[in-house]
C-alpha cells in the first residue's frame, strides 16, 4: 500500500509539475506583496479609495470618487466589514463637486477611525494581493494553452519578479484593469476560435467585469464590436451561421450588462444636483442633450457609472503638472509610455520585451492567430496610452505587461528548443537571476524603481508623481523621525497630510502661500516629485512663464544638498 500511495504521488508530480511550479512562483510572490504590505503605508489615491469603498458596502453611495468603477474598491473594502468600524453619513453639502464631496468623506472616514488606520491598511489591501494572484495565474492558463505548459511556467517566472507589477499588485488602483484586459482578450480569443454560448457568456462576463473595473478598459467595447461583425461576416466561410453567432452575442451583451449592474449592487441611484450642474458646466453649448440622453441610457446601466465614463474623459482631456526627463508640460507626450517603459522596467525584461515584439511582429505577419491577438492586443492598448494626456505613471500601462509576459515566456521556450541547449539554460538563468537581484536589490520600495538604463540617475530626474512617488512610504518616515524624537515636520509629500497625522507625526506644509511663516523644526521631507517641482502648485491665477518657473524651481535650493535619509521616495533633509 505504501509502494502505490508513493507511486501515486509521483506520478501527480510528474503530470502537474509545471502547474506545481507556477503556483510556487506565485505564492512566493504573494509572500513578497503580503511582507511589502506590512511594511508600507497606503498611496494618495487609496485614502480616498478605501473610504468610498467602505461607504458602497454600508451606505450605498456611489456619488463619492466615482471617476473610477466601485467594484475594485468594494472588493477592498470587503474585509474591513469584520472591523469595529464606524462610517459618519458620507458629505452630502448640495453646493459640492464630487471631488471635494469625496475628500471630505475621507476625511471624516480617517478621523472616525484612527485607532483602527493600520488593521485598515493591511487588510483592505489583502484583496489586490488576490488580484494579483488571479492574474498570474490567468497569464499562465494563457501562455499554456497558446506556446504549450514549459512556456507558461516562465511567463509567471518573468511575472512573478517584475518589479512594476510587485509595485502595483498590493496597491488598490490599476493592476485589476491588467486582469481585466488579458481575460477579455483571452475570452475574445477563445470564442474566435470555436463560437459557442457557453463561450459567448464567458465573452460577456469578461466585456462586464473590465467596464466594472477600470473605465479605461472600456476601450474592450469597440474591439468586441469589430470581432463580433468580422465573425458575423466570416461566419458561411468558416461553417456558421450567422444567426447563430448573432443570437450568442446578443446573450452576451445581457450578460457584460448585468454585470455593470451587479458591481453597482443593482442600485440606480440618481444624479445629485450638483453632479447634473457640473454635467451642464462641461458641455454649455447642449446641457440638455447630454442629460436627457444619459437619462435613456439609465435605464440599462447605473446613472454614476455614465457619470464615472464622463468624469474620466473629462479628467484626461484637462491639464496636468507632468516631467519626463527634465522636461514640464500639461499636455503630455506621445512617447511618453514607451519612455516610462523603458526606464521602469529592468534592463533584462526590457530586451526580452524588444526581441519578443519584434519575433511576435514577425509571425503575425504570416497571418499565425496567436501571435496576431496578442500583437494586437499590446498595439490596441500601446495606442491608446500613448494619445493620453494623464501622464503620470507607468501604471496605466499596466494591461500591456502580461502580454509580455507571455511573449517574452514563448520566446524563451523557443531559445530553450536551440541545438546548443546548455548554452540555451545558461541565457535563461542568467536573464530570470539578473531580473531576481533587482527586486532583492530595491525590496521594498518597486514604486520608486528605476532601471540601470537611467545611468544611476536619482528617480526624481527622471520622471515624477506615481512613478516615483505615491505616499507609501509616510510609515516609514514617520518613525525614523519618531526615533529622534521628533513629533513634527515640515514636509511637501504627496499624501503626508492625511497620513503622517495617523502615525502620530504633525505635517507642517512647506507649501503653505509666501507670507506665512512657518514653524521651525528639525528636518524638511520632500517628495520626489516636489523635488523636480512638477508637483508643486501655484499661488496666483497667473499661468505665465515667470510664474511657472517659479514654481518648477520652488525647491531648487534642495536639489544640491545631501539628504541625511531617503526613504523610499522621500528626502529627509536635517536643518538643525
Amino acid at each position: 500500500m505504501p509502494e502505490a500511495v508513493h507511486g501515486t504521488g509521483r506520478r501527480f508530480l510528474r503530470e502537474h509539475a509545471t502547474e506545481l511550479l507556477a503556483a510556487g512562483l506565485l505564492l512566493a510572490m504573494a509572500a513578497n506583496l503580503i511582507s511589502v504590505v506590512a511594511r508600507k503605508s497606503i498611496t494618495i489615491d487609496e485614502t480616498l479609495a478605501i473610504p468610498s469603498g467602505y461607504y458602497y458596502l454600508t451606505k450605498g453611495a456611489f456619488n463619492l470618487n466615482s471617476e473610477h468603477p466601485p467594484l475594485p474598491k468594494m472588493l477592498a473594502a470587503l474585509p474591513l466589514l469584520f472591523l469595529p468600524l464606524e462610517a459618519l453619513p458620507p458629505d452630502a453639502a448640495p453646493s459640492s463637486n464630487s471631488a471635494q464631496r469625496t475628500v471630505v468623506s475621507a476625511q471624516q472616514f480617517w478621523q472616525t477611525n484612527r485607532a483602527h488606520f493600520r488593521e485598515i491598511f493591511f487588510w483592505s489591501r489583502v484583496p489586490m494581493v488576490l488580484v494579483t494572484l488571479l492574474l498570474g495565474a490567468l497569464v499562465f492558463v494563457y501562455a499554456r494553452w497558446l506556446f504549450g505548459a514549459r512556456a507558461g511556467v516562465l511567463a509567471v517566472a518573468l511575472y512573478s519578479i517584475e518589479p512594476n507589477i510587485l509595485a502595483h499588485g498590493r496597491i488598490i488602483k490599476d493592476v485589476h484593469a491588467a486582469f481585466a484586459y488579458l481575460l477579455f482578450f483571452a475570452a475574445l480569443h477563445l470564442y474566435a476560435v470555436g463560437p459557442t454560448l457557453r463561450r459567448a457568456i464567458f465573452l460577456g462576463f469578461a466585456v462586464g467585469l473590465a467596464l466594472a473595473l477600470k473605465f479605461s478598459v472600456a476601450l474592450v467595447v469597440p474591439v468586441v464590436l469589430v470581432g463580433a461583425i468580422t465573425l458575423i461576416a466570416c461566419a458561411p466561410r468558416r461553417g456558421e451561421r450567422r444567426r447563430t453567432i448573432l443570437t450568442q452575442l446578443v446573450v452576451a451583451a445581457f450578460i457584460a450588462l448585468f454585470v455593470v449592474n451587479a458591481s453597482y449592487l443593482f442600485r440606480h441611484q440618481p444624479l445629485i444636483l450638483s453632479d447634473v450642474a457640473w454635467i451642464g458646466q462641461i458641455a454649455p453649448s447642449s446641457p440638455t442633450s447630454l442629460i436627457a440622453v444619459l437619462d435613456v441610457a439609465s435605464v440599462l446601466v447605473p446613472p454614476y457609472f455614465l457619470f464615472g465614463i464622463i468624469s474620466g474623459l473629462t479628467r484626461n482631456a484637462g491639464d496636468h503638472q507632468l516631467f519626463l526627463l527634465g522636461l514640464y508640460s500639461t499636455k503630455g507626450w506621445w512617447y511618453y509610455f514607451p519612455v516610462a517603459f523603458a526606464l521602469k522596467t529592468t534592463l533584462p525584461f526590457l530586451l526580452l520585451t524588444l526581441a519578443s515584439l519584434a519575433w511576435a511582429v514577425r509571425r503575425a505577419i504570416k497571418q499565425e492567430t496567436k501571435f496576431l491577438m496578442l500583437v494586437a492586443a499590446v498595439a490596441i492598448y500601446a495606442l491608446a496610452a500613448m494619445l493620453t494626456r494623464v501622464n503620470i505613471g507607468i501604471r496605466h500601462f499596466l494591461p500591456v505587461f502580461p502580454f509580455l509576459f507571455i511573449l517574452g515566456g514563448a520566446l524563451l521556450d523557443r531559445v530553450l528548443q536551440a541545438r546548443r541547449r546548455s548554452l540555451a539554460l545558461a541565457f535563461t538563468a542568467l536573464l530570470l537571476v539578473w531580473m531576481t537581484f533587482e527586486v532583492v536589490r530595491v525590496y521594498p520600495d518597486y514604486v520608486s524603481y528605476m532601471s540601470q538604463i537611467t545611468l544611476r540617475r536619482p528617480p526624481w530626474q527622471c520622471l515624477s508623481d506615481s512613478n516615483i512617488e505615491w505616499g507609501d512610504d509616510s510609515g516609514a518616515l514617520a518613525e525614523y523621525l519618531q526615533a529622534r524624537g521628533e513629533g513634527r515636520v515640515r514636509a511637501a509629500l504627496l499624501g503626508g497630510s492625511v497620513l503622517l497625522p495617523l502615525y502620530g507625526v504633525e505635517y507642517i506644509d512647506l507649501l503653505s502661500p509666501p507670507g506665512n511663516p512657518l514653524p521651525e523644526t528639525r528636518y524638511v521631507a520632500l517628495g520626489a516629485s516636489f523635488l523636480n517641482g512638477s508637483t508643486v502648485p501655484g499661488w496666483s491665477e497667473g499661468s505665465g512663464r515667470e510664474t511657472k518657473e517659479q514654481q518648477r524651481n520652488y525647491f531648487a535650493s534642495y536639489r544640491e544638498r545631501t539628504p541625511e535619509a531617503i526613504i523610499g521616495s522621500i528626502y529627509l533633509y536635517r536643518e538643525q
